[in-house]
């Protein structure tokens, strides 16, 4: 997989074992909290499908949770969103295989407030790719979630058909982005549909009733604040020395707590000032607003929706709810995982093992047919820079041989020659041989330039060339991304089909982390 970190690729290959657990669930799940009762009741309503019941049956019997989730975004979100979703489901149908039945849970992060990321789409259209955008953006820093479209989404939705085509995936599509509707409805509506054969279940525990039953992890983070805070310093401090990354930095007076604003429903950063005499449990800002502790208390008590968690204590949050055996999540929520363990071990006293979801590039027929004709793989398209440097790998296997020839016996010819002769004149003086070594880098420089020209020259000849690099490199691999985090996951569904949910899922059930190319 190309552009990941270093923490990441470790943790595929099972060596960040000092900083994360491995994954180990065969293992029967967690006990059950004592609001499990009521949490089946809640998940229950929030599914109500027909679908859903052999799931929440299941759960309500004892059955463990594998948990993943993602935020809240238009038209379904990228590709990576039901590589998630799959993941959850193919390692639940593991561990219930192995005799410890389990149910998969799609956590939606409602909560988020950046906006910016949730707003748009990318589908591809043709041989180019289309955004679309929602442009109605909040004054305040609301949570995404609670954003409801307004007649604004029509048109919107009008253009993804047209990109889409008729499906059964266009119609969830339809049917769930309505004027009206939030945001995380919407979304919750897409993928209930897009997984109901699965039984994949949906939570959006942003209310009330969901918070107040995982008030012992809000109110831990409000009464340890500073201990907490402390622990996180200590445990970015010793990822970095290990070579790897902290994936949120943690400033001197941060916490991992937002505040929802009680008149404009903005969520702000709780900001930590140190206990003094004359406040002995600190105080806490949000803006331009001053808390006590006991404050912040009083609000989680009557108004538990208010208080928010932060990236670092969402996982922690989730897993006290659901008693999660382990959770799905790419390598972003892997490298949060890596902080937040050290807010694992103090609240829930045990760390969730986490599970690295699939990944994979779709390839359509289309882009299939031109890879065999250009004798391409998705590896050699990763390597490449850009979809120019693509054209070019292109027009230099199309010159002609005796071209092709031409240029490799002159390059083989000039590179034996200047090695022989930078090697001798080194012999005779160390000064002479470092100059020689630089001439020679130039000449070798020519010499490539002389096979760029030429690559350019057959590029003008046969102008389909451009054309088919592009198309394969904003197919594959746009901007230099990994598809699944450019394209809309939508698309693939309305042009594939609602069977697609299960081929992901069958092709999730490989235990390797590693990135697969999948062939439609």
């Amino acid at each position: 997989m190309p552009g990941q970190s270093r923490l990441f690729l470790d943790f595929c290959a099972g060596a960040l074992s000092a900083f994360l657990p491995l994954d180990e669930i065969s293992q029967a799940p967690p006990p059950r909290p004592a609001h499990w009762p009521e949490l089946i009741q809640r998940l229950a309503a929030q599914n109500p499908t027909p679908a859903a019941k052999p799931a929440l049956a299941s759960l309500a019997e004892g059955a463990g949770a594998i948990l993943t989730g993602q935020q809240v975004g238009l038209f379904g979100g990228p590709l990576y969103t039901p590589f998630k979703a799959a993941t959850a489901i193919a390692r639940a149908r593991k561990s219930t295989a192995a005799g410890h039945p389990h149910a998969a849970i799609f956590w939606l992060a409602s909560e988020d407030h950046d906006f910016a990321e949730v707003d748009h789409v990318t589908f591809p259209a043709g041989r180019e790719l289309a955004t679309l955008t929602y442009g109605k953006a909040p004054e305040a820093a609301v949570p995404a979630g609670r954003i409801a479209f307004d007649e604004s989404i029509v048109p919107l939705v009008e253009r993804a058909v047209e990109l889409l085509g008729p499906s059964d995936a266009t119609e969830a599509l339809v049917a769930a982005y309505r004027p009206g509707r939030t945001f995380a409805q919407a979304f919750a509506d897409f993928y209930s549909a897009i997984f109901a054969p699965q039984g994949l279940l949906i939570v959006d525990a942003a209310g009330r009733d969901f918070h107040r039953l995982g008030a012992p992890v809000l109110r831990a983070a409000i009464e340890r604040a500073d201990e907490f805070h402390a622990a996180l310093i200590e445990r970015s401090q010793a990822l970095e020395a290990a070579g790897y990354h902290a994936q949120v930095a943690v400033a001197p007076q941060s916490s991992v707590l937002f505040l929802i604003d009680e008149k404009t429903g903005a969520r702000i950063a709780l900001r930590r000032v140190a206990p003094t005499a004359a406040e002995p449990n600190g105080l806490w800002h949000a803006d331009h607003q001053t808390f006590s502790t006991s404050d912040l208390l009083g609000i989680l008590e009557s108004e538990p929706e208010r208080i928010s968690p932060a990236a670092l204590l969402r996982p922690v949050f989730q897993d006290f709810l659901f008693s999660t055996t382990a959770q799905v999540g790419g390598p972003a929520e892997i490298a949060y995982l890596a902080q937040s363990t050290v807010l694992f071990e103090r609240i829930l006293g045990y760390q969730t093992p986490p599970i690295a979801r699939f990944s994979a590039t779709l390839i359509e027929p289309s882009i299939a047919e031109l890879l065999r004709k250009h004798d391409l793989s998705p590896e050699q398209i990763f390597a490449e820079e850009d979809a120019s440097a693509l054209a070019l790998r292109l027009a230099a296997r199309s010159m002609p041989i005796e071209t092709k020839q031409k240029l490799a016996a002159a390059g083989n010819a000039l590179d034996a020659e200047l090695t022989t002769l930078v090697g001798w004149l080194q012999s005779q003086d160390k000064g002479l041989g470092q100059s020689a070594d630089t001439a020679a880098g130039k000449m070798r420089y020519q010499m490539n330039r002389l096979r760029t020209l030429a690559a350019n020259f057959q590029l003008q000849r046969e102008t389909t060339l451009t054309r088919h690099a592009n198309t394969i490199f904003n197919a594959l691999y746009p901007g230099g991304v990994l598809q699944e985090r450019v394209h809309g996951a939508a698309y693939y569904f309305a042009r594939y089909g609602l069977e697609l949910a299960e081929t992901l899922c069958e092709q999730a059930a490989s235990l390797c982390p590693g990135h697969s190319a999948l062939w439609l």
